[in-house]
């Protein structure tokens, strides 16, 4: 089997292989932070943290739990390290910004169980990733959830200024928008390689 290269690795999982708009995981936070830019990069940047922990995290885990094969444990530890994770990335913006801390709301503790952070140790495992190329993965799905939650944000922002018919205000709009993003990382497809 041919082995990805680092840079096929993060292309892809930052473009065509964008976990929310080609694969569709984590689309709570998506859907639901992106009224604002100040809020949905904050929140983009703390599930990267989040997925750069899980994925390096999943990564040892199945090293020690091959070698004492106990596989079947691999979806629950993966679990407590993202619960794990995430309380300390809560208690760490609560701490340094309590109004950040407010706007996130219910979504930042909602990062355990956003299936994106999930999906990437799941499917890192499934493909066999050594460290490198684990590491290089996560970065690149954070990369392209952050950018996704951005790019929503900044149009639905832009959306608020302008003039649209009441029938598509809310969550028609954001739905179509979506559509749209996701149709567009699509034609991304085969630059990864």
């Amino acid at each position: 089997m041919m082995r990805e290269s680092l840079g096929q690795i993060l292309v892809t999982s930052i473009l065509s292989g964008n976990f929310v708009l080609a694969m569709f995981l984590g689309m709570c936070p998506f859907l639901g932070v992106t009224h604002s830019v100040a809020v949905a990069f904050p929140l983009g940047l703390a599930t990267t943290f989040v997925i750069v922990i899980a994925s390096l995290s999943a990564y040892a885990l199945n090293l020690v739990l091959g070698l004492m094969h106990l596989e079947f444990l691999r979806l629950i530890c993966y679990i407590v390290v993202i619960a794990a994770a995430v309380q300390l990335v809560e208690m760490f913006v609560k701490r340094q910004s309590p109004a950040l801390f407010r706007a996130l709301g219910i979504y930042l503790p909602l990062i355990t169980t956003n299936c994106a952070v999930l999906g990437v140790a799941l499917f890192q495992t499934a493909r066999e990733y050594d460290f490198a190329q684990s590491l290089t993965f996560a970065l690149g799905g954070g990369i392209g959830f952050t950018i996704a939650l951005v790019l929503l944000a900044s149009v639905r922002e832009r959306i608020e200024l302008s003039d649209v018919p009441g029938v598509l205000k809310g969550t028609a709009m954001s739905l179509m928008l979506a559509g749209i993003l996701s149709l567009s990382f699509m034609g991304f497809a085969g630059l990864g390689g």
